[in-house]
């Protein structure tokens, strides 16, 4: 699913990637994990297309992403890659279901299509009585599964978690762990997480241990 070989990275004259091989199997769950400062969300955000390597080839489902630029570049992430971060980054003037809904009208599918897809998902994820609800509205693991049903709108190969628990409390926490290894259940969904949570690790398929902007374990 996913493939990358030699990532570096600089930030001025900080090295923070020295040089990255990774892969990610179709229907795995990955999480990556280390210190602060071990390059983990740079990688993340790289692997992601949020930011670029200095040098490098990044793989995703056969695509060679590295290759890609401004718009085709665009369109590969908004249909391809899904996204769930610490911070949910909801638009607060939208509805659980307009938040929901935006990845896919901006692929340009069917109005009417995507909200059925978005409503599904929301019911799936337990929030069928959330759907006119504004963020402001919806405790803090509410708006995170409003966060990983817009990440999932387009079916994308791979969702890319920074951090997803590092703003919930212990019970929310514990259930967003269950429900991304119930969608890799149900939906053979890829998933790659970045945290320094143990018990959301350990629940992984493989555990991979950063270190001085290397992968130093399997």
């Amino acid at each position: 699913m996913l493939s990358a070989t030699a990532i570096h990275k600089h930030y001025a004259q900080l090295h923070v990637l020295k040089g990255v091989n990774i892969t990610v199997n179709k229907g795995e769950i990955v999480s990556i994990v280390g210190s602060s400062g071990a390059g983990k969300s740079t990688l993340l955000h790289i692997l992601g297309t949020l930011d670029t390597p200095d040098s490098g080839e990044l793989f995703i489902s056969g695509v060679p992403v590295h290759t890609l630029k401004g718009r085709k570049l665009a369109s590969f992430r908004n249909t391809q890659i899904g996204f769930v971060f610490q911070f949910h980054h909801l638009l607060p003037e939208f509805t659980a279901l307009e938040n929901v809904s935006i990845p896919g009208w901006i692929a340009g599918r069917r109005k009417k299509e995507v909200q059925e897809e978005a409503i599904k998902l929301l019911k799936l994820l337990g929030l069928g009585d959330r759907l006119e609800n504004k963020p402001n509205a919806l405790s803090g693991g509410e708006q995170q599964r409003v966060a990983v049903a817009r990440a999932l709108i387009n079916k994308p190969a791979i969702v890319f978690a920074d951090e997803p628990t590092g703003n919930l409390d212990s019970k929310n926490a514990k259930e967003l762990h269950d429900l991304f290894v119930q969608l890799r259940k149900d939906f053979k969904q890829t998933f790659l997480i970045v945290t320094h949570n143990e018990e959301l690790a350990g629940m992984s398929d493989r555990v991979l241990h950063m270190k001085d902007g290397l992968i130093i374990s399997p």
